[in-house]
């Protein structure tokens, strides 16, 4: 800094330089060449997503296929990694956000902020990476439509729920960018704001609904988990075993391992600690060690390991986490390798980038297992997750204001990491992006029926017997 406070290194453009640059990406990649698929005749989703199968853990793959093969939906929902394939290969925009890497529409929802207020966000950050914007966005409206079409809308009814969620993306963006930096850090959406604002497009029926759902949602906390997940045995508390989806570490490996893999997570626990602010650090001491158990999670992350650790302190007060592994974001081979050498701290980083609000025991670290394989975890809070919404139970007016929040939320979120002014001006006011994206999520969602189909031939013999 020289003598009168000014920086000599590193020019900061302005808004309008910003604006010019993101118009002149239009001339490159026009908004309309976002309806084209990029589909080639070599793709092969199914074999992407069986290479998948040899990181995982063997016993639960034909759950994750099991829980695939539910529905179109449920398949689209696992099948991240090959449309991120399909992604790579459409126009793109060059207009880079921390992207969240796998922003269907169940992975977003409520959950109760620090200060305890109900807040709408993503919640999802396993393959989060920096790429184009619109690869979070064409995500979102493919998952509207494919779930659209398992609720039996009709076109036209598609048609309205896609564009009012790529038309608040559109919107928000441009409103972001007209904002300072700080408003868009500091911007969220309370839950009760958002159905209130969104009031006079929904039905009183729809409105009512909505609020009994988070009603209920706020009484769903850390303890409530606690009561669903353990049970008193001679005055200890422990973790029910349900296998194959929730199973005490006692179970999984007996005698001498169980010692050896309470050691192991005990040493977890400490080292995540130091990915922690120090006042979270402080607080988590005066928790210890209780119970271990091995959890299935999600579609798309079945497989892959993931423990609830349970915590106590010394007068019983209970604190449940889940330490999950953090694979390479199936973004990487399209989107270029992270900078981060630890998987966890590349998920860390970007919920933080892209959340709002995160959730304060938000840490990771980096296990030596006992197969001798290093692996990448990261932890957080096991429900502080309130609302899921219940797609398969929205008529389409809910679908389209639920479109509409997880358009709110991406474009915050984008607009928080990558240039809102750039990406506004690249979209600009008319509803061209709407209709572009709009027939690409069609034509993803056809596609999508005939991968799911080829799908459930592929693993059809694998899944006699076993549950979802």
């Amino acid at each position: 800094m020289n003598g009168n406070g000014h920086h000599h290194n590193g020019h900061q453009p302005g808004r309008a330089e910003r604006a010019l640059e993101g118009r002149a990406m239009r001339a490159e990649v026009p908004v309309d060449a976002h309806a084209a698929t990029g589909f080639d005749s070599d793709r092969d989703p199914i074999g992407l997503l069986m290479g998948q199968a040899e990181s995982r853990v063997p016993e639960l793959v034909p759950v994750r296929h099991a829980r695939m093969a539910v529905s179109p939906f449920t398949y689209f929902r696992g099948a991240a990694l090959p449309m991120a394939a399909d992604l790579a290969r459409a126009p793109r925009s060059g207009l880079d956000v921390q992207l969240c890497g796998d922003a269907h529409l169940s992975n977003f929802g409520a959950f109760a902020s620090p200060e305890r207020r109900l807040v709408f966000d993503c919640n999802d950050f396993d393959e989060t990476l920096p790429g184009p914007f619109e690869w979070d966005v064409k995500r979102l409206a493919a998952s509207l439509v494919v779930a659209a079409r398992d609720n039996g809308f009709k076109r036209k009814q598609r048609k309205e729920i896609v564009r009012a969620g790529v038309e608040a993306y559109r919107n928000n963006i441009r409103a972001f960018g007209a904002q300072g930096k700080l408003a868009v850090w500091y911007a969220h959406l309370d839950v009760s704001d958002a159905i209130n604002r969104f009031r006079d497009q929904i039905r009183p029926k729809a409105y009512s609904e909505a609020t009994v759902a988070l009603a209920k949602a706020r009484g769903k906390d850390s303890m409530q988990a606690l009561e669903k997940l353990t049970t008193v045995v001679d005055g200890r508390r422990q973790i029910i075993s349900e296998p194959p989806t929730i199973v005490p570490i006692e179970e999984v490996f007996s005698g001498i391992e169980a010692d050896v893999i309470y050691q192991l997570i005990g040493n977890v626990i400490e080292s995540y600690q130091r990915s922690l602010q120090t006042d979270r650090r402080h607080l988590l001491h005066q928790f210890e060690l209780v119970q271990v158990a091995r959890k299935v999670v999600g579609v798309g992350s079945v497989g892959t390991r993931a423990w609830i650790v349970l915590l106590e302190t010394g007068d019983g007060e209970p604190l449940f986490l889940q330490a999950k592994e953090a694979q390479k974001s199936v973004l990487a081979k399209y989107a270029g390798a992270s900078r981060y050498r630890n998987q966890g701290e590349r998920v860390v980083a970007g919920q933080h980038l892209m959340q709002a609000l995160s959730d304060i025991f938000l840490g990771w670290t980096r296990v030596n297992a006992p197969d001798g394989e290093t692996r990448d975890f990261y932890v957080r809070q096991l429900r502080d997750w309130k609302f899921s919404a219940p797609i398969e139970r929205m008529r389409p007016e809910g679908m389209a204001l639920y479109a509409r929040m997880c358009g709110w939320t991406l474009a915050r979120a984008h607009a928080r990491s990558g240039d809102a002014v750039a990406i506004g001006a690249y979209l600009g006011g008319s509803d061209r992006f709407e209709k572009a994206i709009h027939a690409y999520s069609e034509d993803y969602a056809d596609q999508n029926e005939k991968d799911y189909a080829e799908f459930c031939d592929q693993v059809k013999d694998q899944l006699v017997g076993v549950s979802a």
